[in-house]
């Protein structure tokens, strides 16, 4: 339907550009840099497909109003074939070339037309490139030769490599940054210039990299070349409450009505009263009097003000200082002024929100508090109560038809580790916080009514740009369920899963490692990799047994409650691949894997895997899928599926729509399996030879809406091969006909999926 007469509209003796192609014979031609460099290209298609071109041309050409206006305006006009930008886009590509060295390379635009069509092929001859035979230097001041000379194997500009001008641009970032980080705070890099000798023949370059000295204008509008200066910081002063508006509205008087305090060296400029301990932000700042200017010190500063989470503004500017300097020093001052505007330190929201789950809907709220500076030292503390009713299906229910929740959490986070290493290098290394939070959660279902108190003490670093550790040395959770309906109790009790039900404490340690290389800043492929373990109950079995602790039926206790021992662990891996426009694959492979043992004949419920739902395998309900080849009994049904093991991968193609509609196609496959024999549902088992004939299979498509803060999300699953069907039945397709009430799932969310 998108394809069909794409060019009806296009006027006589015109043609749509249908598609164009690059050839380059040789390897070291980069085709994705030159396709920047075609100034025209054809409409955007979305799976071969040109949906947007399609929006336009149905809207009637001869008619205003909606909806023609509206298609016009959502859709693309088609891209007319213009032998003029050709040629630019051809030279543009040439010129290109020669930046990167191939300065004899030649391109030829083709143009085949046809049937009101044009494809466009660019024939790039690139020829053989110049090199750099030798590499030299002047320096108009003398006083940075020493230092740069002493920097040559860092340098990116050596004999042998191709001459190629962002190689050369690179190398003057790379100067400016290493002096700026060694004192030189007005060096920039319009001082790097570069003389580039060709005559010496043999398709070779001599290239000179000049150093200038430093302009300085004069009152009189003159200039002066004097030599680079280097600088210390003097003194430092730190506006924790800065406001912009009465800074440039009252100027002088502003800073006149501030009361100054002295703490490690700084200045800190308040009215009435210091609103966050000095301490953290002194820990934050890595501008320091009396060290070297580095602007990689500025670049940590800001960061690790930002990460503190109190400020929307973070500023700083520097002044040469107005104290003498002594004859015999080689450096100037400069002193520095850190601006910090703070957000509002109190804060509440009251959200509502409907639910949609496996077709059972409901409705909840929560009303949350947040203060950003709880104890004075920029802690931030927030705490939440939430309820919610969901109307459950018959089905499922047996009783009555309604589910309820309700739930309290309070979290606090301070800037800093409180045990047991309080180390300030650490802090300013590594931006560590200390989390701490409580929460107890009740829940009222037809089949049981289930509370939940957790309690948890944990740390997380930065370990590098990319990296991010979280440990939790403990964590407690308290799970216990008063009631259970006698049908609830046959169906447990018929699987062999009482174990994972009946009341239980879980003590636990974990971590968590996360890898992240996106880069916010540009579009670009990017991997995000989570590896968790966690393990619980050691300590207190190895107490219990070392104590001679009795056991009752057969499990060691604790203040009357059985307490878990297993180890659980899990990795999550995606890339996101960037495709052309607005396009972009992601692939995502899941694997985890629990294991009980000890105290424990299965997993608690709460920490088994599932499969289905708007971040699984969207094709089948969330926990509706498994484990393995089960498929329950009629009079057994049992809406919780889970787990020991899970595998699971999708692969999503995503593209922009209209307006703020964006969509999506997607793929997901996977399953989960029992650990262990005790589990009776047929089928559930995870058999190493032949657990890949358990594998689901689901396809799909969603509708993304975005709205900036947040992404509304709608998808729609179907499923290709079901394991509850028997072996030889399991691809849907080639053994029936799908069926709307069984084979087709949908899923609302928020955020991407992955």
């Amino acid at each position: 339907m998108f394809s069909c007469r794409p060019a009806r509209h296009i006027p006589e003796g015109s043609h749509l550009l249908d598609r164009y192609r690059i050839e380059a014979p040789s390897n070291d031609i980069d085709r994705d840099e030159l396709r920047a460099f075609v100034r025209q290209k054809p409409n955007k298609r979305i799976l071969g497909l040109r949906f947007h071109l399609w929006l336009h041309n149905i809207a009637n050409p001869e008619k205003e109003g909606w909806p023609h206006n509206w298609l016009r305006r959502i859709g693309e006009d088609p891209v007319i074939y213009d032998p003029f930008v050709t040629d630019r886009s051809s030279v543009q590509i040439e010129q290109h070339l020669r930046n990167k060295g191939y300065y004899k390379a030649g391109v030829e635009d083709v143009a085949r037309l046809r049937r009101k069509r044009a494809s466009v092929t660019y024939i790039v001859e690139p020829r053989e490139p110049y090199h750099l035979a030798s590499v030299g230097y002047n320096f108009e001041d003398q006083g940075l030769k020493g230092l740069i000379l002493a920097d040559t194997a860092n340098s990116l500009i050596k004999p042998g490599i191709i001459f190629d001008v962002d190689i050369l641009q690179n190398e003057r970032i790379r100067i400016e940054e290493y002096l700026n980080n060694r004192g030189y705070f007005n060096f920039s890099r319009e001082h790097v210039y570069f003389n580039a000798d060709t005559t010496i023949g043999n398709m070779s370059v001599d290239i000179t990299i000049g150093i200038s000295r430093f302009r300085k204008r004069l009152e009189d509008g003159d200039f002066m070349l004097l030599p680079h200066e280097r600088y210390r910081i003097g003194n430092v002063y730190i506006l924790p409450s800065h406001n912009p508006r009465q800074a440039i509205d009252r100027r002088d008087e502003y800073y006149r009505d501030l009361d100054t305090m002295v703490f490690r060296d700084m200045y800190f400029l308040y009215r009435d009263e210091m609103p966050v301990n000095p301490r953290v932000l002194a820990q934050s700042n890595f501008v320091l009097p009396g060290e070297i200017y580095r602007k990689e010190n500025v670049d940590r500063t800001y960061r690790h003000f930002f990460d503190l989470r109190l400020y929307r503004l973070v500023n700083l500017r520097f002044s040469e200082s107005q104290e003498p300097v002594s004859d015999t020093s080689d450096f100037r001052l400069l002193d520095a002024w850190i601006q910090l505007t703070p957000f509002n330190m109190q804060s509440y929201t009251v959200e509502l929100e409907g639910t949609n789950s496996s077709g059972d809907f409901g409705f909840g709220g929560n009303i949350s508090y947040q203060h950003r500076n709880f104890f004075g030292g920029g802690e931030i503390f927030d705490f939440r109560v939430k309820g919610s009713v969901e109307t459950m299906s018959e089905y499922y229910s047996r009783s009555f038809r309604n589910t309820y929740e309700y739930g309290a959490e309070a979290v606090i986070q301070f800037p800093r580790f409180l045990l047991p290493m309080r180390s300030i290098s650490f802090v300013r290394q590594y931006n560590p916080r200390t989390n701490i939070s409580m929460a107890y959660n009740y829940q009222l279902r037809p089949d049981y009514t289930r509370t939940i108190a957790n309690a948890r003490f944990g740390y997380s670093w930065r370990g590098s740009q990319y990296t991010t550790h979280t440990i939790s040395p403990i964590e407690l959770n308290l799970v216990r369920l008063p009631f259970s309906t006698p049908l609830f109790d046959s169906i447990i009790n018929y699987y062999n899963l009482e174990a994972s039900f009946r009341d239980h404490m879980v003590s636990e340690t974990n971590y968590t490692f996360i890898f992240n290389n996106q880069d916010i800043r540009r579009t670009s492929d990017f991997v995000y990799f989570r590896f968790n373990a966690e393990t619980a109950g050691n300590i207190l079995a190895a107490v219990s047994r070392q104590t001679d602790r009795p056991k009752k039926d057969g499990y060691y206790r604790l203040f009357g409650t059985e307490f878990a021992q297993y180890f659980k662990t899990d990795i999550d891996l995606r890339y996101y691949r960037m495709l052309y426009g607005d396009n972009s694959l992601v692939y995502r492979i899941f694997a985890g894997f629990g294991l009980p043992y000890g105290n424990s004949t299965a997993l608690p419920f709460e920490k088994k895997y599932f499969a289905g739902g708007a971040n699984s395998i969207r094709a089948w309900q969330v926990r509706s899928l498994g484990p393995g080849s089960f498929h329950e009994a009629t009079d057994r049904s049992f809406p919780n599926r889970t787990a020991d093991i899970k595998l699971e991968a999708n692969l999503e193609y995503r593209f922009k729509l209209f307006w703020l509609m964006e969509g999506a196609l997607f793929l997901d496959a996977g399953n989960i399996w029992a650990i262990d024999d005790n589990d009776k549902r047929e089928g559930a088992l995870f058999r190493p030879g032949s657990f890949y004939q358990d594998i689901a299979v689901g396809t799909g498509f969603g509708l993304r809406f975005d709205f900036s803060f947040f992404i509304f999300r709608f998808d729609m699953g179907l499923k290709l091969r079901d394991p509850a069907e028997p072996l030889e039945k399991r691809w849907i397709p080639l053994n029936r006909r799908f069926t709307f009430t069984d084979d087709v799932a949908f899923n609302i969310g928020i955020g991407y999926p992955f």
